[in-house]
């Protein structure tokens, strides 16, 4: 069997191409959108001593060197967001990032090692002002693109409706049969409750098996593929345990502002009303990094300067979209590389 052909290879450039000239195009729209939004453009540093501290999240490590010889370790960041909650901290209101960013252990038709997450924050607005851009930017890519609807795997959503508004409890009662709030309180989760719930409902529970593991197995299985049909959803007021850098709501302390946009069953955008109790930031990240060493032998270092800078943070809501996807499901684009000039190939990947 012969190899793939490389990326650069012409007949390969030219196939990809046009997916590219549509990024482009795309970008410069985004960017005509934020800049007539009164927002900033700012451009957050890759390296940092901290790269994020999600439990699920691998980061590519490297070594800082003085020029006397000595070390200390620095990671590519996962996301520009502790960089960005720093420059709300300085006094920036409305801001966003194009910021490349970079997760190991991720690859796939919707997954890539180096990748763009567009993120943006405005200070002293709610996080449904967040999700009115998020369906505000759909509208001014697919003009830019001029294309009428979103695709993926035959699915299709136009980008010009008003997206559904759906809190997660709602989803998990309508699309798997499940109590989900029953499962939680403010402070903890109910394991059986929630593995008895959806091994009724006919999804696969393993014993060892955690309320996060659970819950993501019927998120995934149940509720993503029905998500962004027709039209984009709004998936909002996640619970508390699975929302570690955002606010719990006013009106009960077991669902934090946390929403995800999505189209066509993809993940477009992960928002919040963003935390900014430093010490239950603390408690959260050093249960995140716990279960990340039961789970995969490591943790990663707290930003004490993040959790620093919170304490002059003004309350602020913010989210990151995965441009790289926004620009497939606009174009057509079945895999991400497509959309990507120069991808991290994979020996034996298709392109």
């Amino acid at each position: 069997m012969n190899a793939p052909s490389p990326w650069w290879a012409p007949h390969v450039h030219a196939y990809r191409r046009p997916f590219l000239a549509a990024r482009a195009v795309i970008t410069a729209a985004a960017r005509d959108f934020f800049r007539s939004h009164g927002f900033t453009e700012v451009e957050s540093a890759g390296l940092q001593m901290s790269p994020g501290n999600e439990a699920h999240l691998h980061a590519f490590a490297t070594e800082l060197q003085a020029p006397d010889g000595s070390g200390s370790r620095l990671y590519l960041h996962t996301s520009p967001e502790f960089a960005c909650k720093k420059l709300l901290a300085a006094g920036e209101r409305k801001i966003f990032d194009f910021a490349r960013v970079f997760r190991n252990r991720e690859r796939g038709a919707l997954h890539h090692p180096e990748f763009t997450l567009l993120e943006w924050y405005r200070a002293l607005e709610s996080y449904d002002a967040v999700m009115a851009d998020c369906a505000a930017l759909l509208v001014a890519a697919a003009h830019a693109h001029g294309t009428e609807q979103l695709s993926f795997r035959a699915r299709t959503a136009t980008p010009f409706a008003e997206p559904e508004r759906l809190t997660v409890a709602q989803a998990f009662a309508r699309f798997a049969d499940v109590d989900l709030l029953a499962t939680v309180s403010a402070q903890t989760t109910d394991r059986n409750a929630l593995a008895a719930a959806a091994a009724k409902a006919g999804i696969r529970v393993a014993p060892d098996d955690t309320w996060a593991d659970v819950f993501s197995r019927v998120l995934v299985e149940r509720i993503e593929p029905n998500l962004g049909i027709g039209r984009p959803t709004i998936l909002y007021e996640y619970p508390v345990a699975e929302a570690a850098l955002a606010r719990p709501t006013a009106h009960d302390p077991r669902v934090a502002e946390r929403f995800e946009l999505y189209a066509c069953g993809v993940e477009l955008a992960n928002g919040f009303g963003e935390l900014t109790d430093a010490t239950e930031q603390r408690r959260r990240f050093e249960a995140e990094m716990a279960e990340k060493e039961r789970l995969h032998g490591e943790r990663y270092p707290l930003d004490e300067d993040f959790l620093a800078a919170l304490a002059s943070m003004p309350p602020a809501s913010g989210v990151a979209l995965g441009f790289d996807r926004l620009v497939m499901l606009l174009t057509g684009a079945q895999r991400i590389e497509q959309v990507i000039w120069t991808p991290v190939v994979e020996r034996g990947s298709p392109i």
